[in-house]
Formats: structure tokens, sequence, C-alpha cells
């Protein structure tokens, strides 16, 4: 399917035709392809973008998203978004889930998104881009599948799931089983987007959705402060974009903020420019 598509909503008018494919990557699982035909540069990043809703809903497919990835393709960028499996559907995952439930799902879901790059970096020649920058983004539920995956992978629950090259990580509303596991030898830069105030996913460190100590889901999750200041002491890149007043509505709001990311592409992941900075961000 090859659409064009007039890119006024970014603040530049121009045409450019983009054709997005579905590809099955595992089982039933799809990914969305959006790439550019003409004049691909095979030395392109890829970003993989899973998007959030509480392992329970959400589409790969959302009008967010759609706009993110055109805008990206039109930059000379080539983009994914993935479906992976919702086990969280028809079920609860607050406080009475209990934390051995919750983990299970992290690593489920890092699973799908590792079988989802794997398909496309095999494909790398097919697909013209370069493996080397990989760039895996989420948000909500899809960033703490992301998170998970590339900082818990030497964790005995995640230690099974294939490893691949990842370059650098947008993180919209994620957390971290345990900023610990982020060291030399897993490090990534990232670009997060958070709000203080969010009563969902810790911006610092705190239990999951805030559930008690006594409640079957008591799980401590590490936020975007917590892993920043990690990546801190490990003189790795970074960016915490965040919102004093905000809640957890950057794990949407996040998608508008593509000059930024685009600017963290270039700068710290594509050139490697060492950046260690804090962003206020207003709605």
């Amino acid at each position: 399917m090859v659409i064009i598509l007039s890119l006024s909503h970014y603040g530049f008018l121009w045409s450019q035709e983009i054709v997005k494919e579905t590809f099955t990557y595992k089982d039933t699982l799809q990914l969305d392809f959006y790439s550019i035909i003409e004049k691909i540069n095979p030395e392109r990043p890829l970003i993989v973008i899973v998007h959030g809703g509480g392992f329970s809903k959400g589409k790969r497919d959302g009008s967010k998203i759609v706009k993110f990835a055109n805008y990206f393709v039109a930059q000379g960028y080539a983009v994914a978004s993935i479906s992976y499996h919702l086990t969280r559907r028809g079920t609860s995952f607050g406080c009475d889930c209990s934390d051995d439930d919750k983990v299970k799902t992290f690593v489920d879901v890092a699973q799908n998104i590792a079988d989802a790059v794997l398909f496309l970096q095999n494909k790398s020649n097919e697909f013209e881009f370069d493996i080397d920058k990989t760039i895996l983004m989420g948000s909500s539920a899809g960033a703490e599948g992301v998170l998970n995956l590339v900082f818990m992978k030497d964790d005995y629950r995640f230690s099974h799931i294939p490893k691949f090259p990842v370059a650098g990580i947008i993180s919209l509303a994620g957390a971290v089983l345990d900023k610990e596991y982020i060291t030399d030898s897993t490090k990534v830069p990232v670009m997060f987007f958070h709000g203080v105030k969010d009563k969902l996913v810790p911006y610092e460190t705190a239990s999951h959705h805030f559930c008690n100590s006594d409640t079957d889901g008591y799980l401590i999750l590490d936020g975007s402060e917590a892993m920043a200041k990690r990546l801190e002491l490990l003189n790795t890149s970074y960016i915490l974009a965040f919102s004093t007043e905000g809640g957890h509505e950057w794990a949407t709001l996040g998608y508008k903020y593509t000059d930024l990311i685009k600017c963290f592409i270039e700068q710290v992941i594509i050139l490697k420019l060492f950046l260690q900075t804090k962003i206020q961000l207003k709605k």
C-alpha cells in the first residue's frame, strides 16, 4: 500500500511517497514496516515502536504512532511498529495481580519484542537499514518491555531471550525492574519522557501502580529518574525530559517531540556525542 502524505502537521509541507507493509514476524504476531520507496540510504537507522496499553489493549497503528512513523520515514529513517501478546487482556494488572505474574508479563513481552527485532535485522539487506543503528521506542507498557529487554538481559528470568544490537532507547513513561542491572555490558543511551506525578509507572523508585507492600501486586520498579542517575554513574548519555506537574499522559505526549527525539538520535546515537541533561517540559 503506497500512501502520498502531506506532512504539514510537523511544521513543513512537502509530499513524499511512503509505503507501509505488514509482516507476520512470529506465529500470528504482526508488524508494520514504514519506508520511502526511492533513494533509500541502506545505512539509515531503524526505529522499532512498541505501543502501550497496560499489556491488555493498544494497537500498533494508533494515530500518534502513524504520524510519528511517517515523520521519521520522511526524514530518511526506517520505522517498524509491532504488535505483541496482550497477556493481561481480560484480567487485572493492578495491585491484585501477583508480582510473579507481573514479572512474567514483562518477560513475555520482551520475548515478543526480541522476535520482532530479530525478524527485521535478519532481513536488513531487504529492508535496507543498518542493524547497528536499531533504536527501540516504547510507550508505557511498551517502554517497560523495551527497557527490561535491554537492561535486564543478564537477569536469569530474561537470559534466555536472544541478544541483538541495540543502539539506543526512547522511553515514554517507562520503568525497569532493577536499575542495578544497567551495567557496562547492558548500558545504551536513552531519551526519557516522564511526568513526575505519574501514578501508574513511577518517575523515581516506587512500587508498580503504587501498590501497598501488603498486596499481591507489590513490585518495586525503577523509573526514568532512577535510570538516568544510573546512566550518569556509568558515563552513558541520556536526556531526561520531565514535567513536574505531569502524569501518565506523557506516555503519549512524548510522540509530539519529534524534533527533540531526532536531535537525540542524530547527535547522541549516530554521532556518539556525549550528553547528560534534563529538560523540563510543559504540556
